[in-house]
């Protein structure tokens, strides 16, 4: 009957304040920390939508079923699932929770005096004593003020304390971590991220359209996006003849930032990005797009200029695609591109150089119905050929031209691409700001020694030194040797 009427007496109050309790402890914290940390392991394994929409549609393509279970788990869009976000807002709740009151202790804790003296020295760690002519308090609380110890005076006895700093670096790191959350939420919200492959000589303007992939977030809007325009003028790729490796990318634009405004010229470098407001610009990646030009068997111009390859290995030796669906029938070219033309014994057609010095274009030609129509995303670097009729091989110089029964394909030239990343991420200098904080505290934490040093000077002139290191940190014995010596010397 005590524990049904104890049971009864537990009302709504007391059960949120349990709950809250149990949420706000260290233990949740860690606890919810590390669930998120599994959490996120499913974001990494497998496509997400956001970033790879094309490879979902395999996943849907291949398995159905298996892709229909694993989308209702959320699992193509982890991070902006429910659940994830739920584990999210509960961890930042229980930092808070946690952190917070700890800090109020710690201020008041931190503001005041050491405790007294304890009676029985002689039971504490490194205890000393010896007969002293009379100065030693003096002499000992002038050392210890200079040592910035603080010191509580009391009944002819000195405790002092210093160390106060280890716990402050343990709460800071904390509230790093609040922080740090606080920044990438303001970036999940408020930012956006998108990449566009564009030519050089071309324009991009800062719509949702010229896009190749763009992820907002949650509270983002379209008339967010600053009206930039920029204007591919030149790109230079520098290599180390010696390792074909990199050493530098540099590209010319002109940029607008407002409609009507004066164009200006700028550089933007790997890490040195062009920046509207809080919205950069990053040079992410470049390639080649050969300039083609295909013609029906009737002669007319069905498809004409570059078209962007993608890289497959550090020499640019570069992959793609030349759909042709205005032709009778479609046309459709699985093509590399060779910037310096090589050949291997096992690997066929390979670049020997990233540069391009000797550039020849491979093609694979087919026939057929190319898919465009079926309502299925596809790749504007592949080709499924599985309807289609294959034509012929050719390999092709800058000028040549290969002809086959259903038209021609002229190798006209080729273009740099540049991969252009715009970021904009409000919360970015939050979660710099915190990452800083993080290993300041954890650092002020990790090496500073919190320890109590006690003198007690009798009516007989009897000198009593002891001391006590909390957390067994070590140093306290060095410590107290060095202030015996000192007090002796001075009482000689």
């Amino acid at each position: 009957m005590s524990q049904e009427k104890e049971i009864q007496e537990l009302g709504v109050v007391s059960l949120l304040r349990f709950a809250w309790r149990q949420l706000t402890s260290m233990r949740t914290a860690l606890s919810l920390l590390l669930i998120l940390g599994v959490a996120s392991i499913p974001g990494s394994l497998i496509p997400q939508r956001p970033q790879n929409p094309m490879k979902v549609s395999d996943y849907f393509k291949n398995d159905p079923t298996l892709a229909k279970w694993m989308d209702r788990l959320s699992l193509f869009d982890v991070f902006g699932s429910a659940w994830f976000s739920a584990i999210y807002i509960l961890l930042f709740i229980s930092l808070i929770g946690c952190v917070l009151p700890r800090t109020l202790e710690h201020f008041k804790a931190s503001r005041a005096l050491p405790p007294i003296t304890p009676k029985n020295l002689e039971k504490m760690e490194f205890f000393s004593t010896w007969q002293g002519n009379g100065n030693e308090y003096e002499v000992a609380k002038a050392y210890l003020k200079r040592k910035r110890f603080r010191i509580r005076e009391f009944e002819g006895a000195l405790s002092t304390e210093k160390g106060y700093l280890r716990e402050t670096g343990n709460l800071f790191f904390h509230l790093a971590l609040i922080l740090i959350l606080v920044g990438v939420s303001m970036g999940a919200l408020f930012g956006m991220k998108g990449e566009a492959i564009v030519n050089v000589g071309e324009r991009f303007t800062n719509t949702p359209t010229t896009y190749d992939s763009l992820t907002y977030g949650k509270l983002f809007k379209d008339t967010s996006l600053p009206p930039f325009t920029l204007t591919m003028n030149e790109f230079k790729a520098e290599y180390d003849p010696l390792t074909n490796a990199p050493k530098d990318y540099t590209l010319w634009v002109t940029a607008t930032d407002t409609p009507g405004a004066t164009p200006i010229k700028h550089i933007i470098k790997v890490n040195a990005p062009l920046s509207f407001g809080s919205t950069n610009v990053y040079l992410q990646a470049n390639g080649y797009s050969p300039i083609v030009t295909v013609r029906d068997k009737s002669g007319a111009i069905v498809l004409q200029g570059p078209i962007p390859f993608l890289p497959q290995d550090g020499n640019l030796t570069s992959a793609g695609a030349i759909k042709v669906p205005d032709s009778l029938p479609q046309l459709g070219f699985v093509a590399s591109f060779l910037p310096t033309a090589a050949r291997d014994k096992v690997r066929g057609g390979i670049s020997a150089f990233p540069e391009a010095l000797d550039p020849k274009l491979l093609l694979s030609a087919w026939k057929g119905d190319l898919g465009l129509d079926r309502g299925i995303p596809q790749s504007v670097y592949r080709i499924d050929t599985s309807k289609m009729q294959k034509i012929g091989l050719e390999s092709l110089k800058i000028g040549q031209t290969y002809s086959f029964a259903e038209g021609s394909i002229t190798f006209d030239g080729f273009v740099p691409w540049v991969n252009l990343q715009i970021v904009r991420d409000p919360g970015k200098i939050f979660a710099l700001f915190g990452a800083i904080l993080a290993i300041l505290g954890l650092l002020a934490s990790l090496f500073t020694r919190r320890r109590r040093l006690w003198i007690r000077v009798d009516e007989d002139n009897r000198v009593e030194v002891a001391g006590l290191a909390k957390n067994a940190a070590p140093g306290l014995e060095n410590e107290l040797t060095l202030l015996v010596e000192h007090l002796k010397k001075a009482g000689q």
